[in-house]
């Protein structure tokens, strides 16, 4: 159920973000710049279709359903393979490129987007809700 994550979240905080942004090969400069950015990630659904819009330095827009594998250019220009699936209430994005691997897990906690990514690397960022969107 994609729903209790639909919305307008506004980050609040990140801890290791910059140490993640490392392990993913992204250069000092970048990773200087987009640590102090402020983000705002809209998630929204049309039918089976679910779209994440992130808005910083750079703004990104996946559109996908969920289970089915697709393309997508990261943030840091990353040309990677990924997938979302929701399980126990958790929406995981992992993302494959060049025989590497990232998950991204967001969860809904006591009203916020907590998201932690990983695999070598632990990172987590929380969101506050700014609007919820309840449409679908």
């Amino acid at each position: 159920m994609v729903e209790p994550f639909l919305g307008n979240w506004k980050l609040v905080s990140s801890e290791n973000f910059e140490n993640y942004m490392k392990e993913l090969g992204v250069n000092s400069a970048t990773r200087n710049t987009v640590g102090s950015a402020k983000v705002k990630i809209i998630i929204s659904k049309d039918g089976d279709t679910v779209t994440i819009q992130t808005e910083s330095i750079k703004s990104t827009v996946i559109s996908f359903q969920l289970g089915i594998e697709f393309d997508e250019t990261t943030a840091d220009n990353r040309k990677v393979k990924g997938v979302i699936t929701l399980d126990s209430g958790s929406m995981i994005h992992v993302q494959k490129w060049l025989g590497k691997e990232t998950t991204i897990k967001r969860n809904i906690v006591d009203r916020k987007m907590v998201t932690v990514s990983f695999p070598n690397f632990v990172c987590a960022s929380f969101f506050s809700v700014h609007m919820a969107n309840t449409a679908s």
